[in-house]
């Protein structure tokens, strides 16, 4: 038999050539209609203003911020700097319970707006919403750990000051965008400039070089909280300045400031006692008075004013709080800081001279630094007899400290005033300038403030510092209340000069409402608080400002 072969069906050959190639070009097509589409209605919402969603939820991520250049003292040490640190946000389109991650973050941010946080992610739309900015890396780790879908971190610049408090008012403060908010650092933002930046890149700038010393800044911080502790006070404030130049070796007031926290900038007590208030100063303005009767040739140091009877103008008495009842020299009036003996020399001088005097000193104008805003002198709006008198041992006249203190660094430094600054330009000592006293007057200054602390009947005694020649003069100036003077709350002050020979530095210290103690004899007056207080500021810094005491050089 032979085999059957069944017959096989013809076998088409596959579509080739133009059917196939039709096919894909319907595709690409149906492709390129959807991607039209999708851009036509995009377009259709930015025309019709339906796009603001959309813009928001690509732009907001990108959030700016600036980068800023360090801050160093005269040597170099670093005292601000910008650091990366993780900020946490959320997509709430991602989140899949905003409630039960809030109550996730609650313990790890125990100080969130959880209601405002809460109507941000319940907001139609809305893709980019900040729940902590600038967080410590161990609290982005925590919160990293608890794995909450919709939470994410960048990287931003935060400042960083490593010196936490010290010189907090002066350096000043930033926001939250990098910007700066006070002293220096607001300063800087105004005039060496700062870098607008999407991540976290660090400033390219050169460092801003201050003219602080941070050693003797620590220095004197330390000992105006040892002073707080032992007279009692409320608080207290010194500022060390270049008698050449002006320049800012050290200022701080008490309680202090740490600049990591602007929130405390609010906080009326910690104030710049240097700046942002005007005081009445006392005694410590009789050297202006006297420095203006021996610049105008009214008066020699040997010139003798009849002091035993009071000044009586109008209701007002003004006599001395221990009368030496006898007629004093100009230096007897500087050594028993004699208010009797300064209106004298005021009234003689006459009203016009005093107030051209006193313009001259800088002293009625407003003062420029730059680490914040100075207060305005307080002058009377009628500058009578009264006024003349009790201006010239420092009432009735409201100063910042810091000042009072520029304008008699131009009385000890040879006659030339300065302009305080902070931030060196090129070298750090700076030049004096216009002439504002004569070189004699300076010299004749100079002496007084020196036997105030040598004589036995001055009243800056207790501020000597063997071998440093420390001159000064007190001042006890009450506070002022409603219709008058509290006599229980002082300011109490010391303003120095060393050494007085040929002086390099100017130091004012400060104490307000210090107690009496039975260190103290139970009184307040600057002589027994912010006197000896200042001589134990002079004695810790200046070693460190290469200030030899003169046994030292004499061997």
């Amino acid at each position: 038999m032979s085999a059957v072969v069944p017959a096989r069906s013809p076998v088409k050959p596959a579509a080739t050539g133009p059917r196939r190639s039709g096919r894909g070009l319907l595709v690409l097509g149906a492709i390129a209609f959807a991607f039209l589409a999708v851009s036509g209605q995009l377009v259709r919402l930015a025309l019709t203003g339906q796009g603001d969603t959309v813009s928001i939820a690509l732009n907001e991520p990108i959030g700016r911020s600036f980068a800023r250049p360090d801050i160093v003292d005269r040597n170099g040490r670093l005292l601000a700097t910008d650091l990366q640190v993780p900020s946490l946000y959320a997509d709430p389109a991602l989140l899949l319970d905003a409630d039960e991650a809030i109550e996730k973050l609650r313990p790890l941010l125990p100080d969130l707006d959880e209601a405002a946080l809460g109507r941000a992610f319940r907001e139609p739309g809305r893709r980019f919403v900040w729940v902590r900015r600038g967080m410590t890396p161990d609290l982005a780790q925590r919160v990293h750990n608890l794995g909450i879908p919709g939470l994410a971190f960048r990287k931003e610049l935060r400042r960083a000051y490593p010196l936490g408090r010290i010189a907090g008012h002066v350096l000043g403060s930033t926001n939250v965008d990098n910007k700066g908010l006070t002293g220096v650092e607001r300063t800087i933002d105004d005039t060496a400039g700062i870098e607008a930046v999407l991540g976290a890149d660090r400033s390219q700038r050169a460092p801003v070089r201050l003219t602080l010393d941070i050693g003797v800044q620590h220095g004197l911080e330390e000992e105006l909280k040892a002073a707080i502790t032992r007279y009692g006070a409320r608080g207290a404030a010194g500022l060390i300045l270049e008698a050449r130049s002006g320049a800012i070796v050290a200022s701080a007031s008490l309680p202090d400031i740490d600049p990591a926290r602007p929130a405390e900038w609010l906080d009326d007590t910690r104030a710049d006692k240097l700046t942002a208030g005007a005081f009445e100063l006392g005694s410590i303005f009789k050297m202006a008075t006297i420095a203006m009767a021996l610049d105008s040739g009214q008066a020699k140091l040997d010139s003798v004013y009849d002091v035993r009877e009071p000044l009586t103008v109008g209701r007002f008495t003004i006599k001395d709080l221990h009368p030496a009842g006898r007629p004093l020299s100009v230096t007897e009036i500087f050594l028993h800081s004699s208010n009797v003996g300064a209106g004298m020399l005021a009234l003689e001088a006459g009203t016009d001279q005093q107030r051209a005097f006193l313009a001259r000193l800088g002293l009625t104008g407003p003062l420029v630094s730059e680490t914040g805003p100075v207060a305005s002198p307080l002058v009377p709006a009628r500058w009578d007899k009264a006024e003349t008198i009790t201006i010239s041992y420092g009432h009735g006249i409201a100063l910042a400290p810091l000042q009072f203190a520029t304008a008699v660094t131009a009385l000890v430094n040879g006659g030339f005033a300065v302009k305080p600054t902070v931030i060196a330009r090129g070298n750090v000592s700076g030049g004096a300038s216009e002439r504002v006293v004569s070189a004699a007057t300076s010299t004749r200054i100079r002496e007084l403030m020196r036997l105030n602390v040598t004589h036995a009947q001055g009243t800056g005694r207790r501020a000597d510092v063997p071998g440093y020649e420390v001159g000064g003069k007190t001042g006890t100036a009450e506070m002022p209340a409603r219709g008058g003077y509290k006599e229980s709350a002082v300011i109490s002050s010391f303003l120095a000069a060393f050494p007085t020979s040929a002086p390099r530095y100017v130091v004012l210290v400060l104490l307000f409402e210090p107690q009496g103690s039975a260190e103290t004899r139970n009184q307040i007056t600057a002589g027994l608080n912010a006197a000896p207080a200042t001589g134990r500021v002079i004695a810790r810094v200046a070693p460190l400002l290469d200030v030899l005491p003169v046994a030292a050089v004499k061997q």
